[in-house]
């Protein structure tokens, strides 16, 4: 990979500090991006200072850089950007002074670079490679391309001019020519011999009219045929940036970078267009037909037109039947489009083997195999956007006709697409043409419990399959890095953070999906099936590893993601690597990890001293993301007395005090203010371990706060002589945890027992205490 792709990689994650001394004013990052392949391909390491003999060379390399910047700045249509590489290209050229000082600070900027990736490379988060789109010095050729178009057709429109006035020179010429002819004739007659020079000298001009009229006319089809060459070599880069722009807006679902911006696109479609009438006018003011040139022009023309449709906002990749949802068709055309009757588009459900049929323009799907409600609209045109657009709104899927599916394949593997169809007249084209695009690959479900499995199949879909594919092909198989590469892509974009899954984590996700837990190894060149990502369970779990996954990303995006972007949570870790990092910490460390055994659920695992006076790592029953809603990550962990330094050994305190709110304070209703804390059932870690007929305030029992009062216990204190009569019916308890209903009625909890007698077992006490506490140790 070049340095500079590498680079943009790291960038985000570099403080602005780092930033500016790495790009000096002198050299600054604006140049190294937009000549970013040119400045490679230097040979900056030869430079010296003390070399003076360097200074032409140098200085040399200072002018191509203000010229190149000169250049990106005449063709960006940015008013702000242009403005931008102006100044720098000036700023630049005041170093003409000073070139070898230039070329050292540029060669020390690479030096830099190189290091800062070899130091960091394990801490770049995977992203997809940059498209050849995004890098301006890819983008500025295609730009002089069609500057160049216009220019010869202006050579061929003058080639044509002059031709027409030679042809007038030439008929006077003839007209003079004939004059005096006739004059001669009768002068002859009469026995004088005057104007034979001038008839000589009108016969030579006739000649020399007449071949370079020859010389320009066959010019002119020279350049006739090159311009048409260099049209079908534009409009070819043309249709390969809208292909990859539909890539970029495929990919987008995992997280890659797009820039959905087509008003160059819509530009670079119009000047094609545009430059196609003026050639197809000047091959039919040609003297003589060019059958070659107008066939090809037609086909140009055919293919720009058919080329220019998109689906600018994509329907849901997910629907289901009987739900709303809407979706943008544009027409990078629009403009262009002749006055007169609406362009209706039409749209439809298909199969993925009526999408593989479409390959061949004028083909229709035969058979319907859903019925869309909404499914036309008109092709509007935006005059301050200057889009033109039909937005399909409140569509929806009736119901849907499912293929026949083939072995283990369920309804949630099965893809389809939504297929708009219409005819378009463009101005100064006299047929119209029948236009057709597809959208990306949906799944349609009828309930929402397939959603997660659904999306499993666009995630694969979009992540692994090829950019010209046979709709909608993918591999069974990949290799884990790039699996990798694509959770944590997915993962970044839908929590919205700048920190990546580091290598612990990618790590730890390869020993669960391959189920080796025992193997340290590399994993990268492993290959992974589409039944490991979503169809088959884990060992010992009821859910599949993506289940597993996406509950982590929706926990986090909800709950966590300001701890996580803060660097708070471990993440993704297994147990013996736990044991490993927290063996010799001393007790009360902790650190916070995603469970590994509940979907969406976050523990923490703490260091806590052993009943021999050894340690042992202890781990609380998970939080959920109800649990988070009724108290958060923050309170929960100020909660717990005996954890005091997260991993390494930071004070909890100190790092967690911006997540931790107030008690609430009395609303002034005449009530007693109630809070919620969570105690966590670890009797080792009372103040006072030996049992107590009166209720302890540390104990580890769920506690309510009402004002000064604390209820640390739901039960009165009865004496160990009451025994309970036969006639006591259990009552349901809550499970282990936090609860925000009111505690429980002890007469009713001991229903039949009379509790004014003040006793009872002390046995069935305890068993009916720890129902109230969690538990931990257990395998969460």
């Amino acid at each position: 990979m070049a340095q500079w792709a590498q680079m943009k990689q790291l960038i985000p994650y570099l403080p602005t500090q780092a930033l500016n001394e790495l790009y000096p004013n002198s050299f600054p990052m604006d140049v190294r991006c937009y000549l970013a392949n040119w400045i490679e391909e230097q040979r900056w390491e030869d430079f010296d200072l003390e070399k003076v003999e360097q200074e032409p060379q140098a200085l040399s390399l200072l002018d191509q850089i203000t010229s190149y910047l000169l250049s990106l700045a005449q063709q960006n249509p940015n008013v702000v950007e242009r403005m931008r590489l102006q100044h720098i290209s000036r700023s630049m050229s005041m170093m003409r002074s000073q070139p070898l000082k230039l070329v050292l600070t540029v060669r020390d900027v690479l030096r830099k670079e190189r290091d800062l990736l070899s130091r960091t490379s394990a801490q770049i988060p995977p992203h997809f490679p940059p498209s050849p789109a995004q890098d301006p010095i890819s983008v500025g050729p295609s730009t002089r391309d069609v500057d160049l178009l216009v220019l010869k057709v202006l050579e061929i429109q003058n080639c044509r001019q002059q031709i027409h006035q030679l042809q007038e020179e030439l008929n006077w010429e003839r007209q003079n020519y004939e004059s005096i002819q006739g004059t001669l004739q009768q002068a002859s007659t009469n026995g004088m011999d005057t104007g034979i020079s001038e008839v000589t000298k009108l016969q030579n001009n006739i000649k020399q009219h007449e071949y370079n009229g020859q010389v320009i006319a066959k010019k002119r089809v020279q350049l006739l045929q090159d311009a048409v060459s260099s049209l079908e070599s534009c409009q070819s880069r043309l249709i390969s940036r809208i292909k990859a722009w539909r890539w970029e807006q495929h990919q987008a679902t995992i997280g890659h970078p797009f820039d959905d911006n087509l008003s160059p696109m819509q530009t670079w479609c119009e000047q094609l267009l545009g430059v196609n009438g003026k050639l197809r006018q000047e091959v039919m003011l040609a003297g003589e037909p060019i059958p070659e040139l107008q066939d090809r022009l037609g086909l140009l023309l055919q293919t720009l037109i058919q080329s220019s449709l998109v689906v600018d906002k994509q329907p849901p990749q997910v629907i289901k039947t009987q739900s709303k949802f809407s979706t943008t068709v544009r027409y990078l055309l629009g403009e262009k489009v002749a006055p007169g009757k609406p362009v209706l588009l039409k749209a439809q459900i298909i199969t993925e083997a009526q999408a593989r049929n479409l390959g061949q323009l004028g083909s229709v799907p035969s058979e319907n195999v859903g019925e869309l409600i909404n499914n036309t609209a008109i092709l509007e045109h935006n005059t301050s956007s200057k889009s033109t657009c039909a937005t399909f709104r409140n569509m929806s899927i009736k119901k849907i006709k499912r293929a026949d599916r083939k072995g283990s394949e369920s309804v949630t593997e099965e893809k389809f697409a939504l297929y708009f169809t219409t005819e378009i007249s463009i101005t100064g084209c006299d047929i119209p043409y029948r236009i057709q695009m597809i959208s990306v690959p949906v799944v349609v479900i009828v309930h929402g419990s397939q959603d997660n499995n659904a999306l499993a199949t666009i995630i694969w879909d979009c992540a692994f399959s090829e950019p010209d594919r046979i709709p909608f092909v993918v591999p069974e198989r990949v290799p884990w890095k790039q699996m990798c590469m694509t959770l944590n892509s997915k993962f970044m974009s839908e929590v919205g953070t700048q920190r990546c899954l580091d290598n612990y984590n990618q790590h730890f996700l390869a020993q669960k999906i391959f189920d080796k837990p025992d193997i340290a190894g590399d994993y990268s060149n492993m290959l992974v099936s589409w039944a490991q990502f979503s169809k088959e369970v884990l060992p010992g779990r009821p859910f599949t590893f993506w289940q597993w996954f996406d509950g982590v990303i929706e926990l986090t995006k909800k709950h966590l993601k300001s701890y996580w972007s803060d660097g708070l949570i471990f993440g993704f870790i297994g147990k013996q690597h736990l044991h490993l990092i927290l063996k010799d910490r001393p007790n009360g460390t902790f650190l916070l990890r995603f469970s590994d055994s509940e979907i969406g659920g976050i523990t923490i695992a703490y260091v806590a001293p052993s009943e021999n006076g050894g340690q042992k790592i202890q781990n609380i029953q998970p939080s959920t993301k109800r649990d988070l809603e009724i108290r958060s990550l923050g309170d929960r962990i100020r909660d717990i007395d005996f954890i005091t330094h997260v991993y390494p050994d930071l004070p909890k305190n100190d790092v967690f005090r911006k997540y931790y709110t107030d008690n609430p304070l009395p609303s002034g209703t005449g009530y007693l203010a109630v809070s919620i804390q969570t105690r966590v059932g670890v009797e080792s870690h009372c103040e006072s371990p030996q049992r107590s007929d009166t209720p302890q305030d540390n104990c580890p029992f769920f506690a309510m706060d009402q004002g000064n009062t604390s209820a640390t216990s739901p039960f009165f204190p009865v004496s160990p002589q009451q025994t309970f009569p036969s006639s006591i019916q259990p009552v349901p308890v809550p499970m282990p945890g936090i609860y925000t209903d009111p505690l429980p009625d002890p007469n009713r909890l001991f229903s039949g027992l009379d509790m004014s007698q003040g006793s009872s077992t002390e046995m069935e006490l305890e068993h009916i205490l720890n129902t109230f506490v969690e538990r931990p140790g257990e395998d969460v």
